[in-house]
């Protein structure tokens, strides 16, 4: 049996890589593309919802689908902890729909985060510098804002990060207590670098995405999980077998 998905913000790059991949599945049909000019109610001959808006409108999107008793998954940046504190309260005991996010549908972003994570309690001094391109509108990335919640939360046995002049605005923004670099360049897709440094040495744990279809993979994987989710699920790495659960997440 095939799930039924409407995707919104299905005019964007996003939207159309998802939905091309929702039509060349067998497990799933599109039944709504949703733009601008919809009307969110065009979404409810779906059981799944795709989000891949804005983050101005993602909230709503997110939570006019879950009022209506759909499932969800996120595509787009900008959830905050706060924000995800506040959504996983408004499905809480609601066992017909749940809402599972992912800031990166990235196997190689998520297996680098894992990695730092993994490297973060060594060392004292670690700054992100993430870059993409000019269209993107929020900054940090999540995938940025995740990566400096793992680590930090990784770490808080060793306590704070070494971060000198942080009062000064070229220091970037501090996510967790680790400083966050910002680029948006013509002519780079997404690119995330993980700077540690100790006695001697640093190390650099670099991801570059290339291409949209790095994406896909992980799309259909956090499709397949959507269909039967129940409450708020947080990030690729919950859904792929990585080992050993990485810090400050369940295992």
């Amino acid at each position: 049996m095939t799930t039924r998905v409407a995707v919104i913000g299905a005019t964007g790059k996003m939207g159309r890589l998802v939905c091309a991949l929702v039509e060349q599945s067998d497990d799933f049909e599109l039944v709504a593309q949703l733009g601008s000019a919809n009307d969110l109610a065009d979404m409810l001959g779906a059981e799944v919802a795709v989000d891949v808006t804005r983050p101005g409108v993602s909230q709503e999107v997110v939570d006019y689908a879950v009022d209506h008793g759909l499932r969800v998954l996120v595509g787009t940046s900008g959830w905050s902890q706060e924000r995800i504190a506040a959504l996983s309260r408004r499905v809480e005991g609601r066992e017909e729909t749940g809402v599972v996010i992912i800031p990166n549908f990235s196997l190689g972003s998520v297996l680098a985060t894992h990695f730092a994570t993994l490297a973060a309690p060594f060392y004292d001094s670690i700054e992100i510098i993430e870059a993409h391109h000019p269209a993107k509108v929020d900054s940090p990335s999540g995938t940025a804002v995740r990566t400096a919640e793992l680590m930090s939360a990784a770490r808080a046995a060793q306590g704070p990060v070494s971060a000198p002049h942080t009062d000064q605005r070229a220091r970037g923004q501090q996510v967790d207590g680790i400083p966050v670099h910002s680029l948006r360049v013509a002519g780079v897709l997404a690119r995330q670098d993980v700077i540690l440094g100790g006695g001697g040495e640093t190390l650099t744990i670099r991801h570059d995405t290339t291409s949209p279809s790095s994406y896909e993979q992980g799309i259909l994987l956090a499709l397949a999980a959507a269909r039967d989710a129940i409450g708020v699920t947080v990030g690729l790495d919950q859904l792929i077998p990585l080992g050993v659960p990485a810090a400050g997440t369940p295992a």
